[in-house]
Formats: C-alpha cells, sequence, structure tokens
C-alpha cells in the first residue's frame, strides 16, 4: 500500500471517529470491511481517537462553562439548575459515578457514546481523574462489542431476535 493512501485510510477512520453519533461505531466498521487494514489496527485506531475525543469534549465543556458563566444571566441559571441538581446526586455519583458513565458510554447505541458521556458528566460533577477512568472503560467496552459484531457478522446477535 503507498503511505499516502494509508495514512488517508486512518485519517478517514479516525474523521468518522469524531463525528458525534457515529464515533466508532461507525469507524470500526468501516475500517474493517472498507480499508486494507487488520481488524486489530482498526480496532486500536478507533479506540484511541474515541478516548482522545472523549477527554477534548470534556476539557471544552469546562472552559466554554468558565467563560459563559462569567456572564451573570448565564451563572445563576447554572447555579439554580446544575449545581443545585450536582448536589442533590452527589451521594450516588461519588458512589457509582465512573461505573454508570462507562456503562453509558460502552453501549453502542444511538445517542450513546463519549460526546454525550462527556457533557453527563460534567453536568454532574464527575472530576476529570474519575471521567478518565469511565471513558476509556466505556470506549473499550463499546470497541469490543463493536468488533466482535463485525467478526461475527449479524447472524450471532439473531440469538436475541425472536422468530415468528
Amino acid at each position: 500500500m503507498v503511505e499516502g493512501q494509508a495514512l488517508n485510510e486512518i485519517l478517514k477512520i479516525i474523521a468518522i471517529t469524531f463525528v458525534p453519533a457515529l464515533e466508532l461505531r461507525a469507524s470500526i466498521p468501516f475500517g474493517i470491511f472498507s480499508t486494507s487494514y487488520t481488524w486489530i489496527e482498526v480496532f486500536i485506531i478507533s479506540i484511541v481517537a474515541n478516548i482522545i475525543l472523549g477527554v477534548f469534549v470534556f476539557v471544552i465543556l469546562d472552559y466554554f462553562v468558565n467563560i459563559v458563566t462569567k456572564v451573570p444571566f448565564f451563572d445563576k441559571i447554572w447555579d439554580l439548575y446544575v449545581k443545585k441538581t450536582q448536589k442533590r446526586i452527589e451521594k450516588g455519583v461519588n458512589k457509582y459515578g465512573e461505573w454508570a458513565v462507562a456503562v453509558f458510554i460502552g453501549i453502542p447505541l444511538p445517542g450513546s457514546g463519549v460526546y454525550t458521556g462527556a457533557l453527563a458528566s460534567y453536568l454532574i460533577g464527575l472530576k476529570l481523574k474519575k471521567f478518565l477512568i469511565a471513558n476509556v472503560i466505556g470506549v473499550l467496552i463499546a470497541g469490543i462489542l463493536v468488533t466482535v459484531a463485525c467478526l461475527t457478522g449479524i447472524e450471532a446477535f439473531k440469538i436475541f431476535i425472536k422468530n415468528y
């Protein structure tokens, strides 16, 4: 394979991973079925890109909220709704926070993933360190599930579908 073509394929896998609602749920099948890379190479590229994406989104949210809450109107709304909710759920977040987020990120369904996992984590007041743990575990779970689905084919999942 030509070097430029190889880099182009990697960039396509990463670009698909960065698309909200697609993430590695789309980049792994694309990489396995449409590139010259092995499934393990595609898995690693997608996993690393998705983990980095989650951290980036979480950090950008913090930066964005810090800027927006400098405006008194938005600061009042933030204090009234978000901080109040964070205090109310603090015990549960401290007990189950990163594990619940990991499962949420790990279930490869529409509406879940690192974008929404990072947003939810930030809004519930999960600290960066706990989010990092949840992000890595969740992305690994999702990556494994999607890769297994691609490698075994949809037939393996028909055991969950009732035939009439």
